[in-house]
């Protein structure tokens, strides 16, 4: 028929069309085998992400934060921060401490720059008074610098005051150490202080209250200098608390100052309470991992409701105080309103209280301390007399004991009163939220111990030291120089322009509020006093 080839293909047809399958064929299976081989290397561990690309270059993450949400101050039945650590989370601190300095978390402090001169945002300072030794202040002091703080102030006396502990402190960028010396004491003599209203009350008392107005007196000082070293933040802090910024996006003071508004004046940390479970305890910061929330981080009827089992029969339900501490803006006019708050002399500071973080006061860790406070302080062990002493209740009962009982006696009394030895209450406690776990403070100064970074600051203080002349003093005390002037401005009473303000000020407000104190939470009978009035 027209038009129509019968039968098969030609030989040169069916040789094309064969050639274009087999090409067809071999562009399928390639994609596929490479994909196959390379699903097969990463399985098997060649292929490895690179560093950082899961992780913001400006982040760092702490030993041990990786298998648990750490710091547990956030409300129950909230979803926490990161950092929040419930109570069942102990195997994972026991996996986190008992890490060798091999770790990979651990080794993240060799590489960390401890006096780095990279500018940061904001820049913190902690002022503080403190009588304590190396063991106790550089892990407090190095703690804060991974968190954040930049700068530190001071003020030293007892056995910090000696020349082992200050050769070492000042080899430290960004310490300042003040001592407590006859011209400092005559300088603070003449401060504005003494002829206003708002700290007479604890003026010519002893022990704690001749401690309060000390710290008042420094933390004066320490404001001036912190103004003229740039600082954004002044936080005034005893070398027995640590800052536990939870709540923030990452474990850091910094980050959370960072989000305050700029009309805040002042951030309130709420306090926690280190509940000890021993009595032979060497490093609380290393040892202790359960706190007693602050009555502002609990639903009011738990408080209400567990008061007395939390309490255990103390005074009080916290041992010490129980009002925070907190951070303000440097700024004009800034002063002091005792160890606990700031104040501002043209107005009325605007403030917050945080929800999540805190202060972690580890008070009465070890049976020394009942020992300690009676030696430091001339009362007489009487009802009457510790109250010439003591603002606290609980500092009251302490002293009395540790002055009158036999070591036994104080023992079974630390036991009964401090220690938190029935695990039944302890986990109905631990359940209901009044008590919590936080491990991130001892998971960061245990990596600091064990990467070596106190022997390091030791060591090289000694080498400084040996090959010390005038010159490399004065370089190892310049990164934060007070203005001398600036300072006698402020604190001598005797200045012209100064008193003039002081007296404006005393006019426009004829009683000025009692500086803040370190007070008790809440007791049982004045909420249900306030509850039923």
């Amino acid at each position: 028929m027209p038009g129509y080839r019968g039968g098969g293909p030609s030989p040169s047809s069916s040789s094309t069309g064969g050639s274009a399958t087999r090409m067809l064929l071999l562009l399928t299976l390639l994609p596929l085998a490479l994909a196959a081989f390379a699903f097969a290397l990463q399985w098997r561990g060649g292929l490895r992400e690179p560093a950082g690309a899961a992780w913001p270059a400006d982040t760092q993450r702490f030993p041990g934060l990786e298998n648990s949400p750490l710091g547990s101050s956030s409300s129950p039945g909230g979803g926490g921060s990161y950092f929040a650590v419930s109570s069942s989370s102990a195997a994972d601190c026991a996996e986190i401490l008992g890490r060798s300095s091999s770790s990979h978390g651990i080794s993240l402090y060799h590489g960390w720059s401890f006096d780095s001169e990279v500018a940061i945002t904001p820049k913190i300072c902690i002022t503080g008074s403190t009588s304590a030794g190396l063991h106790q202040i550089l892990p407090w002091l190095y703690y804060h610098k991974v968190i954040g703080v930049s700068h530190f102030i001071l003020f030293v006396e007892g056995v910090a005051a000696k020349p082992a502990v200050t050769s070492v402190l000042e080899s430290i960028r960004g310490v300042k150490v003040i001592y407590r010396t006859k011209e400092l004491k005559e300088k603070q003599d003449r401060s504005r202080i003494w002829n206003e209203t708002w700290l007479a009350g604890f003026f010519y008392k002893p022990c704690n209250y001749e401690l309060f107005v000390k710290q008042s007196l420094n933390m004066e000082m320490a404001i001036v200098m912190a103004r003229d070293a740039g600082m954004d933040w002044i936080i005034h802090l005893d070398t027995d608390e640590l800052i536990h910024p939870a709540g923030a996006r990452e474990y850091s003071l910094r980050r959370l100052l960072l989000d305050v508004p700029d009309n805040v004046d002042m951030v309130i940390f709420p306090n926690y309470e280190s509940s000890i479970e021993q009595d032979d305890i060497k490093d609380p910061f290393t040892e202790v991992s359960m706190f007693k929330k602050n009555y502002d981080h609990l639903p009011k009827d738990t408080y209400f409701g567990l008061y007395k089992e939390a309490a255990r029969g103390n005074p009080n339900y916290f041992l010490t105080y129980g009002n925070g501490k907190s951070a303000a803006r440097v700024q004009e006019h800034l002063r002091p309103n005792g160890a606990h708050r700031w104040h501002n002399y043209m107005k009325t500071p605007n403030e917050i209280k945080l929800e999540e973080a805190a202060i972690l006061h580890y008070t009465y860790t070890k049976f020394s301390d009942l020992t300690s406070r009676r030696d430091r302080c001339g009362c007489k062990p009487t009802k009457e007399d510790v109250k010439r002493c003591f603002i606290l209740e609980f500092d009251r009962l302490a002293f009395i004991i540790a002055s009158t009982a036999t070591e036994e006696e104080m023992r079974n009394w630390f036991r009964e009163r401090v220690m938190w030895n029935d695990k039944d209450t302890n986990l109905k406690l631990l359940r209901k939220g009044v008590l919590t776990r936080i491990y991130a403070p001892m998971a960061i100064i245990r990596g600091l111990k064990e990467s070596g970074v106190f022997t390091s600051a030791v060591t090289s203080a000694k080498a400084q030291s040996k090959m010390k002349s005038s010159n490399m003093g004065l370089e190892n005390k310049e990164s934060i120089r007070p203005n001398v002037t600036a300072g006698e401005s402020t604190l001598e009473g005797n200045n012209d322009k100064l008193q003039a303000t002081a007296r404006k000020i005393l006019e426009m407000v004829e009683d000025q509020e009692e500086a803040m104190p370190p007070m008790s939470p809440p007791a049982f009978a004045e909420l249900m006093e306030t509850a039923l009035s």
